[in-house]
């Protein structure tokens, strides 16, 4: 079997093919996912701290945000998305929030991986009382 150089198209083909997937890896850098920032750029109204029951969490997905009440008026929050692959998680069921993706899933008091392929925690988001209702981001 003889071995022939390669033609200058197929040089040229691979090193487009090259460039196009590092600008892939590029857009979604930590702290981003495909859709954007993974965590609040601006404050996020979530509406009455009263749909967070003590002791359990919420999810809203809209928002890509998971709220948890570990204790009676202490709110915990952090980006819905996982740290896998960038999916939103799909639900919370029996203490565990549930990435439909992959399968990863975590804890939503503390955002700790409970399973994985997931490897990292939650990404943790300030989370404040304003008159009763819940504030996830920065402060404006």
């Amino acid at each position: 079997m003889s071995c022939q150089p390669a033609s200058r198209r197929t040089v040229l083909r691979g090193a487009a093919l090259a460039g196009a997937a590092g600008l892939g890896v590029a857009a979604c850098s930590p702290g981003e996912s495909a859709r954007g920032p993974v965590t609040p750029t601006a404050p996020v109204h979530l509406g009455s701290a009263d749909e967070v029951p003590v002791g359990e969490a919420k999810l809203y997905r809209n928002d890509r945000l998971l709220v948890a009440q570990p204790v009676k008026g202490e709110f915990k929050a952090y980006s819905a998305v996982c740290t896998h692959k960038g999916c939103v998680l799909r639900k919370i069921e029996d203490g565990e929030a549930k990435c439909a993706c992959h399968g990863s899933m975590f804890d939503p008091a503390t955002g700790e991986v409970l399973d994985g392929p997931a490897g990292e925690p939650l990404l943790s988001v300030p989370v404040r009382l304003e008159g009763g209702k819940l504030v996830a981001g920065p402060s404006a």
